[in-house]
């Protein structure tokens, strides 16, 4: 590691290295130089050589080594000066964001540089391989090569002033600064997953505020400077949030700006709300969680109604429109119905905590907290005064669906209300942080609504309704979408309905004993006509004898109930004085610690000022003796130099000789030189005055005479000028008035023919605006016959393609239908065929079981003869054995006949007539159907290795 005497030899050092083009060992050197415990004492060359220091690593792309080197910077100069560090790192971060703006522009100027030869060709050979072979288009691949270093090094640049400048009292400002220089960073690119990671760090760091409070420098979040800075943070970055449409990131912010306003027990700003407010309504709004999203909006009007003096009465009636509307598109039944216990108690936790969310409450209490709802938001609507600002057109709409009973019209009296809210809107003037109003985007929500509420009103009139009937009722939607909205409320208990296809019919209700409808009439029924009764018959009071019996009975009741209400009254102030004292004592001991902690602060400073002074003092000691010999050896060499000149030597005594008296010989040798100077200069001074005084009484009378010369020059020119215009004047004059009474005698011709222009004109335009209104009358019924045509071509074809796919189902069906019966029929032929071949094949084995007795008896009878009469015997047997096979082979055409038999019967000759027999009679006809399917089974047998025993056997009878 490199040492240096003074911090200046190490930036010497720095930069004679870069000018030789070793960064790589200017970095090392400085490096080594700001992690050395030997220079811990801060000046300003510590702050040149960290601006020297973060620009290598900028080059560089080290942002490891920046890290390192700013923490320890920070070290040094956090106790002396910190406004070095920040100056450090805004320069640091700046770099950063030139040089990544600098690669984007390169690769931007590359992928737009024009560098072909053949300005016909689309790409280069080269360029086009690249693009095979890797896969990237060329700005893909520049962006990847010239810009994503730089942007991850930025994004690097910004982790790590965030890690640094963390949980410092005296880096609150840079902290904030450089955190929202991340958010636009992460907002101009589009980073989305930077941001993510971003928002993460921020609120690890906060995180780790809280856990470590006994930390030092720690930010205190009660100081309303701190407090801002975190707020304004946190607000911008639920902004970008919104803008990059990071919808969860932006709900976090929310609970994060909730969190911090709680731990420090106070509530933002007017301003700081509505923002607030407003980013909560879109959150909601996208998540489709529409009784939030109207809370949201009704909070908004409170605070605008409330803080906003400058609020005009249209952006006041726009709010209150939105707020109505907004609880208006809340869904009419309880979505949570039918759900298990396990998600009851999950929803319900999570609605207390979007409540406490919306309500802002800094302190709040499990007893006090309230469940959110369509109803209670309705009645603070009423309660707040909303109904009385709002539109005419939304008041109506409101009274529509909320108020009145229009089982058959309701649909049709609120669609033009909705066709004219959804024209209304537009951007606040006089409340710049409330979003555009577009309340173009409730009219979905209402449409539904408004279905639903004629659903429910029709079915409480009507059992059953046709569908034709129901679609026509509700003219904004079609039935397939009815249907969709039906299902949901009958899946959430809002209505019971069903709808039969069959008969294209409605059936409304469920008129059992378990009906919840049924039962409310019959109960509301049952209580009016006890009404009634008790109206027609009043009761007699009879006096009780329970009454006589205990007649204290009520009084010993009262004084027990008031004596139980004093003691839980009493055990309610006990709590309550208990949770008080408790408070107190946290709090005592709290500002016992901060007063300690402050006391043992205020005596570290004093100890490290105390410090500072004196190696200040030291130091500025230091420096003026050094300036001071500095200056003693320029003015010997001074001394020196001007002795040569003269001639003279100077005069020292060595050793002697002091700083003193060496400047008291300079000085009196400046005196001297001082004064001669002076005398020269007032000597030549004289001189240049006595000749300039010359000059001017030599050159008096030539300046004279040239000016009375060019003065009557003049005169002449201006009187010949002055004449020349008279004289071009009266011509001018002259003719003009000549032309006058020429043109005088056209004039009666000219506004006659004038009249007969305009009036020739105006017959023209009448004729072409006639013409061109039939022409548009054309246009417009020939659009209208071609309509009429084109949906009767529409008609027309439908219906055909639709016939068509009628006449190729049927088509397809009598396929299929034919095709199981002809597999029916060839299985059950199959069945046939091979019973008749099993048969054949047992008259065969028969067949053959008698020619083998046959051949028995006979080799028996060849035994008994002599050996003489053995080959006769053998002739004979074949004479007798040979017309068997022709006779079994021809016996039916159509049945199935070994191959041995069929080529002796063909070797034979002309076979006998064929033997009738139990297997042949009555079977001629079947055979002869079935005499084309033989074909296949001598195949079959020929594929399972039958055809190699058909050649053994011909072999054999030919042999």
């Amino acid at each position: 590691m490199a040492t240096f005497a003074r911090p200046e030899n190490a930036l010497k050092r720095a930069e004679e290295l870069i000018n030789v083009e070793q960064k790589q060992e200017a970095l090392e050197a400085l490096h080594s130089f700001i992690t050395s415990r030997r220079y811990r004492a801060w000046t300003r060359t510590h702050e040149k050589i960290l601006f020297k220091y973060v620009e290598l690593c900028v080059d560089m792309r080290r942002g490891r080594h920046a890290k390192d080197g700013l923490i320890q910077y920070r070290s040094i100069c956090q106790q002396v000066n910190i406004n070095s560090l920040e100056e450090v790192i805004k320069h640091f971060m700046q770099l950063a964001t030139e040089r990544a703006e600098l690669a984007r522009s390169q690769a931007q100027a590359l992928e737009e540089a024009l560098d072909v030869d053949d300005l016909e060709a689309d790409k280069r050979p080269e360029d086009l391989m690249l693009s095979y072979v890797s896969g990237e288009k060329g700005k893909d691949r520049s962006d990847r090569e010239l810009v994503t270093p730089w942007f991850k090094f930025l994004w690097e640049t910004y982790r790590s002033v965030l890690e640094i400048l963390r949980n410092n009292s005296r880096l609150e400002a840079l902290y904030a600064m450089t955190a929202h220089r991340a958010f636009q960073f992460c907002k101009q690119y589009k980073r989305t997953t930077e941001f993510r990671r971003l928002c993460e760090i921020i609120r690890n760091h906060l995180a780790n505020l809280n856990k470590y409070r006994d930390q030092r420098d720690r930010p205190d979040l009660a100081a309303p400077e701190s407090l801002q800075l975190y707020l304004d943070t946190r607000f911008e970055q639920l902004k970008i949030a919104s803008e990059l449409e990071l919808w969860q990131e932006a709900f976090r912010s929310i609970e994060d700006i909730h969190g911090l306003m709680c731990m420090v027990k106070k509530t933002p700003k007017p301003s700081l709300m509505v923002v607030y407010y407003a980013k909560q309504s879109e959150i909601f709004w996208m998540s489709s969680n529409h009784l939030y999203h109207a809370y949201c909006w009704l909070k908004l009007f409170s605070l605008q109604k409330s803080f906003n003096k400058n609020l005009s009465q249209k952006d006041l009636h726009l709010i209150a429109s939105s707020v109505v509307l907004a609880a208006l598109s809340v869904p009419p039944y309880d979505e949570s119905y039918g759900a298990s216990h396990l998600e009851l108690e999950n929803e319900k936790e999570r609605s207390l905590r979007v409540a406490s969310l919306i309500a802002f409450d800094v302190e709040p209490k499990p007893e006090n907290r309230e469940v959110l709802s369509r109803a209670s938001l309705f009645s603070d609507l009423v309660s707040k005064g909303v109904m009385t600002c709002v539109t005419q057109e939304v008041k109506d709409l409101y009274n529509i669906l909320e108020q009145e009973f229009l089982p058959l019209d309701l649909a049709i009296k609120a669609q033009p209300l909705l066709t004219k809210i959804a024209k209304l809107g537009g951007k606040l003037l006089s409340a710049s942080s409330v979003p555009e109003v577009r309340l173009s985007r409730y009219v979905p929500a209402l449409e539904k609504l408004a279905t639903l509420r004629l659903l429910q009103q029709v079915s409480q009139v009507y059992q059953t309704m046709n569908i034709d009937n129901l679609s026509r009722m509700i003219p904004f939607s079609d039935f397939s979408i009815v249907e969709k909205i039906s299902v949901d409320a009958v899946k959430h208990n809002f209505l019971t309905m069903k709808v039969n296809y069959m008969r294209g019919s409605i059936i409304f209700g469920n008129k059992n004993v378990e009906s919840e409808d049924l039962r409310d009439h019959l109960a509301t029924f049952a209580e009016s006509l006890s009404t009634a009764r008790i109206m027609i018959y009043p009761p007699v009071k009879s006096a009780s004898k329970l009454g006589e019996t205990l007649s204290d009975l009520v009084e010993v009741v009262e004084k027990e109930h008031k004596r139980l209400l004093a003691r839980k009254s009493i055990i309610e102030k006990r709590k309550e004085e208990q949770e008080r004292q408790l408070l107190e004592m946290e709090r005592e001991e709290e500002a016992k610690r901060l007063k300690l902690q402050k006391i043992t602060e205020e005596v570290e400073q004093r100890r490290l000022a105390s410090e500072f002074e004196q190696l200040k003092n030291q130091r500025i000691l230091r420096e003026i003796e050094e300036r001071e010999l500095e200056e003693a050896q320029a003015l010997l060499q001074e001394a020196e130099k001007r002795s040569k000149k003269k001639g003279k030597k100077t005069v020292l005594e060595g050793e002697k000789i002091t700083k003193q008296h060496l400047m008291e010989l300079a000085l009196t040798e400046q005196l001297r030189e001082r004064q001669e100077m002076e005398k020269r200069i007032q000597k030549l001074a004289k001189t240049m005055d006595y000749l300039e005084r010359a000059k001017r009484d030599e050159a008096a009378p030539l300046i004279e005479g040239a000016f009375q010369r060019r003065l009557a020059e003049e005169e002449a020119l201006h009187e010949r000028e002055q004449k020349l215009e008279i004289e071009l004047s009266r011509q001018r004059h002259a003719g003009d008035l000549e032309e006058k009474r020429r043109l005088s005698r056209m004039l009666e011709n000219k506004i006659l023919f004038q009249g007969s222009v305009v009036s020739r004109r105006k017959t023209e335009f009448n004729r072409l605006k006639e013409e061109r209104e039939e022409r548009i009358n054309q246009i417009i019924q020939s659009r209208k016959q071609e309509r009429e045509a084109k949906r009767k071509m529409i008609y027309y074809l439908r219906s055909e393609e639709e016939r068509q796919k009628r006449l190729l189902e049927d088509e397809e069906e009598r396929k299929r239908e034919e095709m199981e019966r002809r597999k029916k029929e060839e299985a059950e032929r199959k069945a046939k065929l091979d019973e008749i071949a099993e048969k054949q094949r047992q008259r065969e084995r028969e067949l053959e079981e008698k020619e083998r007795q046959r051949r028995e008896e006979l080799l028996g009878r060849s035994n008994a003869v002599p050996a003489r009469h053995t080959e006769p015997s053998a002739m004979a047997r074949t004479v007798e054995v040979a017309p068997i096979a022709p006779a079994s082979a021809a016996a039916s055409p159509g049945k199935y006949v070994p191959r041995f038999k069929r080529t002796a019967a063909e070797s034979g000759g002309q076979a006998p007539p064929p033997e009738t027999d139990k297997w042949t009679s009555g079977r001629r006809t079947e055979d002869q159907t079935s005499q084309q399917n033989d074909r296949w089974r001598d195949d079959s047998r020929s594929a399972f290795g039958g055809g190699g025993s058909r050649s053994t056997w011909s072999s054999r009878n030919r042999g």
